[in-house]
């Protein structure tokens, strides 16, 4: 447990010690069996069924069996409802991470999302102990997802809008923080809000479990944009600095030190990774729909890296597939023009504890429906 007034300084040692910058983290949380890597560390499951869109819409019953039947073999639950209560109770309220970013392509579908307030309803939760969140609210609003919630169902940002700057720590909590040696150019190193990340009062406030709900997409900065990457960019302030140009690109080291943060780690208690639809190149925002591809799987864990490093190879694979070079080998192009893509962000929340890295241990249930 770490305390209100304790500094926790992080030091590694060995390849992690020396890839990552200095950090250290003011949060607490209490901690629990169910936070990162949770209950079933090394597990993904991963669900396809042909029908789950068509002619470009998203079909409401091929989705909820693919996620009855997810939900069922990661936890081995007996039943729909048991199955939430692996991860939620009565009493509890849950948030929920939505991913907005590559709109109108490729985002969480509203269809998932009903069926995640379904469990959660299933296994005793009120429609309004449910809160649906995204960091700013006019990409929650323009993805419209204040339309697709389910009756009684809340919905919460952090701030209103993207800015550059990002160091208005208004809609976030001043006792939950990373501070990292980094800052974007022309911002004072010395002044503590520039080196901080501060968490969104949504997580430290408003609710006390987390499901994460990404998509399979592609990232220009961070290489791919999962599991890891919706919590640290959608959960804390002052991001911009991770990825500020092409070339001072800092997300390998930003994104698993976030996510680090006790008051992610202990609350965020499932992932569920959105990838009916998928974006192989040219993310995370690109309009243009040449590089999107229907996927048509779901993929269910507890363990964001191994999860993760399933979703790392899914888009590779597609990458050459199509005859391109894979993420780590790609050069910036007009469609992503970082230089060096991170996608090592997953391997160093690894060497963090943050989940199985090495895949002899990642275990893989592929179903078809």
């Amino acid at each position: 447990m770490i305390t209100r007034r304790q500094m926790l300084s992080t030091s590694l040692v060995g390849a992690a010690g020396m890839l990552l910058p200095s950090f250290r983290f003011q949060s607490k949380a209490a901690a629990s069996k169910l936070g990162i890597p949770g209950s079933y560390r090394g597990r993904v499951v991963a669900v396809q069924h042909p029908a789950s869109i068509v002619s470009g819409k998203f079909q409401a019953e091929p989705i909820r069996n693919m996620m009855h039947k997810g939900m069922l073999e990661l936890t081995g639950a007996g039943n729909w409802a048991e199955a939430w209560r692996a991860f939620v109770e009565p009493g509890d309220v849950v948030g929920i991470k939505v991913n907005p970013v590559g709109q109108p392509n490729v985002i969480s579908c509203a269809e998932v999302i009903h069926e995640i307030v379904d469990g959660l309803k299933a296994a005793g939760l009120k429609a309004k102990d449910v809160v649906v969140y995204d960091r700013y609210r006019l990409q929650f609003l323009s993805a419209g997802f204040d339309k697709m919630l389910p009756e009684g169902v809340r919905q919460s940002y952090a701030v209103d809008d993207y800015d550059d700057i990002q160091l208005d720590i208004e809609g976030y909590d001043p006792e939950h923080y990373l501070d990292m040696a980094l800052v974007r150019p022309g911002q004072d190193p010395s002044n503590p809000h520039a080196r901080r990340s501060y968490v969104a009062k949504f997580l430290s406030q408003e609710v006390n479990k987390l499901i994460n709900l990404p998509v399979l997409k592609d990232h220009q900065s961070a290489g791919v944009t999962l599991a890891l990457k919706n919590l640290s960019h959608g959960l804390v302030n002052n991001v911009s600095r991770s990825h500020s140009s092409g070339t001072l690109n800092a997300c390998g080291t930003f994104i698993p030190a976030v996510v680090s943060l006790p008051m992610i780690r202990q609350k965020t208690v499932l992932h569920i990774l959105d990838g009916i639809k998928g974006l192989y190149h040219g993310g995370p925002g690109i309009r243009k729909t040449e590089f999107v591809w229907e996927h048509k799987t779901m993929y269910f864990a507890t363990d964001p890296v191994a999860l993760d490093r399933v979703g790392w190879r899914v888009i590779d694979d597609k990458r050459v597939q199509v005859g391109m070079k894979s993420i780590a080998e790609s050069k910036p192009d007009p469609h992503s023009t970082f230089l060096n893509r991170q996608v090592e962000h997953i391997e160093i929340a690894g060497a963090l504890g943050l989940g199985e890295w090495d895949e002899k241990k990642v275990d893989v249930k592929r179903i078809e429906l």
